[in-house]
């Protein structure tokens, strides 16, 4: 079995344990595996800005890394959720790195998981003039700094 269709069975055993009347799709976008949850009631799954889903995916991608080492980064939405909010988050990041560029002073975000940070790093890995700050440490959230690079 594929690290990939074992996540799908662990998400769906997880649903049921929690009486959910769900439906896991395997898809795929630019990032790679994504498992497309399908429920009515998808408020109950999403959480407050997406936490739950944070959770449910950092758990399947725990127990599948201990099977499989070599196994992709899963991500767990529930009706396009993420996917809407990620798209989101990159158009802010865009505009908080041209705000940044104007007023050449740097910039301090909300505190982010792990999972948004790596996509804050994405929408600007392409940007010659902006550079991004994650303090160190072990902290669950961090506030990341978008500022100019020194020349």
């Amino acid at each position: 079995m594929k690290a990939e269709d074992a996540a799908k069975k662990v998400l769906d055993t997880m649903l049921g344990h929690l009486g959910f009347a769900a439906s896991v799709d395997l898809e795929h976008d630019d990032e790679g595996p994504c498992l497309q949850i399908t429920t009515a009631q998808p408020e109950l799954l999403i959480g407050e800005d997406g936490d739950r889903l944070d959770d449910l995916q950092y758990l399947v991608n725990r127990l599948i890394r201990k099977h499989y080492e070599d196994a992709p980064r899963v991500k767990v939405d529930c009706g396009h959720f993420r996917s809407m909010h990620e798209e989101k988050l990159k158009e802010e990041v865009r505009g908080i790195a041209e705000k940044v560029k104007s007023s050449q002073k740097p910039f301090h975000m909300r505190p982010l998981n792990a999972y948004y940070r790596r996509l804050v790093y994405q929408a600007v890995l392409d940007d010659p003039q902006i550079e991004v700050h994650s303090p160190d440490g072990a902290a669950r959230l961090k506030r990341i700094t978008l500022s100019l690079k020194a020349n």
